[in-house]
């Protein structure tokens, strides 16, 4: 739904560039405050959430409670269970006791919430944010495309504020990308699994490469597509093993606005070799799916032999190159043993996972405001501004950002349980007043001596966030 401006001339509040869980929560919760004119583009054509990798029975690794609103603001009209109640589901979901609910579910779930928001607009490009000191706003300006996406029409918005959550997109590794584009054997990224399974079921010979969670489910759904006996499946990964995801109760603390905030006030080379050191918390693979693998390789030895699959965890491709029409060949080397292979095969599935976009391109023309650390990566402050020069932020005027702070604010940033309490923190400082009420504390872990706390009130607009030394380039 489109809702136009009533006054062209009129900056808006907010202009969200993306509409993926992120910007659509922050859509969701900006919805009944009449105080925020907001507006959201979105380059594709409707919301779509990895829809290559929406396999049957695959599920989220967050509780539904992660909805879009919920941890923020339970009586939202958008919540899951109202979603449940609206379509006449909330029965069935309470008998079926699921509390981490199916993927393909959670995507219909987000584009029931999409198809009915105003000031959603698909099919919308955005091409630059500047800033215009005689006014004091940021012009965005985006292409319209049509049907075909190609361009129709261009157009300019002014905003105070700008809130940039366009997510992450596939990461090819660099030995492989000349032959994801080339024709012929079937090189894909696992977002677009789905899309080519019909094509892949064919090849005699199916290398998937990536030790997460992606990887594992599109293992275990070629595993079960595959008759036994002639599976010719091998699975290759970086990572030491095949490793479960943290899981436990504390373990997942680290998803809490606490750890959040505690990850926050660390030096800027702690957090980066901290973020080394995590990646089973966000990378590994769920318990379950790990099983379900071992449930279908343990079938086919039922009747004496082995499947035909290899599992080989610690292994990297160095380089790659295409042998015939029909095969490539993989050159492994085996971090561990020191050792290194070739293998031949008839397709890859690189189940390599995502990359935060680099927001180069669309805040070019604001790269002499943009404060940045050691590593010339934007800063951004505990409210998920960027840190811009005080002639911008002292006019009120922001630019935050979502699921594009890792290294600022951790191993939760592209989470979905924390994707409501980051949308609550930005339109309260929007609104400069407490409009969704905060938890002050959230974690039985007291992650260090001094443990960060919010700040004891709502930052208003026209406070520029705090500089602190460049040398400190926190």
């Amino acid at each position: 739904m489109n809702t136009p401006h009533p006054d062209a001339d009129t900056p808006r509040d907010l202009v969200g560039i993306g509409v993926g869980p992120s910007n659509l929560s922050l859509a969701a919760l900006a919805h009944p405050l009449a105080e925020i004119d907001a507006v959201f583009y979105e380059q594709r054509p409707r919301f779509d959430w990895h829809p290559g990798l929406l396999l049957d029975g695959a599920r989220i690794q967050v509780p539904f409670l992660a909805d879009l609103v919920t941890l923020a603001d339970p009586t939202s009209p958008w919540t899951f269970l109202n979603y449940l109640k609206t379509h006449h589901r909330l029965y069935p979901f309470y008998f079926a006791e699921r509390f981490h609910i199916q993927r393909a579910e959670y995507d219909a779930y987000c584009r029931w919430v999409a198809d009915q928001l105003p000031g959603l607009h698909f099919r919308h490009q955005v091409d630059s944010v500047r800033w215009n000191p005689e006014r004091d706003v940021f012009e965005v300006d985006y292409t319209q495309l049509d049907t075909a996406g190609e361009a129709e029409a261009l157009g300019r918005t002014h905003t105070r504020n700008v809130v940039i959550g366009i997510g992450t997109t596939p990461h090819i590794p660099d030995p492989l990308r000349p032959l994801a584009d080339a024709p012929g054997v079937p090189v894909l990224h696992a977002d677009d699994y789905l899309t080519h399974r019909d094509t892949l079921l064919t090849a005699g010979h199916i290398t998937v490469v990536g030790s997460g969670q992606s990887g594992a489910e599109v293992f275990l759904d070629l595993l079960r597509h595959r008759p036994t006996g002639h599976e010719r499946l091998h699975w290759i990964g970086r990572t030491e093993a095949f490793a479960p995801m943290e899981y436990s109760k504390l373990g997942l603390e680290h998803f809490t606005p606490d750890y959040t905030r505690y990850f926050h006030a660390l030096p800027e080379n702690v957090r980066d070799r901290l973020l080394a050191g995590q990646w089973q918390l966000h990378k590994g693979i769920d318990a379950d799916t790990l099983a379900a693998i071992h449930d279908e390789l343990y079938r086919r030895t039922l009747h004496g032999g082995w499947p035909d699959t290899v599992l080989t965890p610690g292994v990297t491709v160095r380089t790659a190159g295409r042998i015939s029409t029909t095969q490539i060949e993989l050159h492994l080397e085996h971090t561990q043993q020191n050792t290194r292979s070739r293998l031949t095969t008839d397709a890859v599935i690189l189940a390599t996972g995502h990359r935060e976009h680099t927001l180069d391109r669309i805040l070019a023309g604001l790269d002499p405001y943009i404060r940045r650390d050691n590593s010339e990566r934007p800063r951004i402050d505990a409210h998920f501004r960027l840190v811009l020069d005080p002639s911008i932020t002292a006019t009120g005027c922001n630019v935050h950002v979502q699921n594009a702070e890792r290294h600022t604010h951790g191993v939760g940033a592209p989470d979905l349980g924390l994707a409501a309490w980051r949308s609550a923190t930005i339109l309260n400082a929007l609104t400069e007043k407490e409009t969704y009420p905060l938890p002050t504390r959230t974690a039985f872990t007291t992650f260090g001596l001094e443990q960060p706390q919010p700040s004891p009130r709502v930052p208003t607009a026209r406070q520029a966030p705090t500089l602190t030394p460049l040398v400190d380039r926190r």
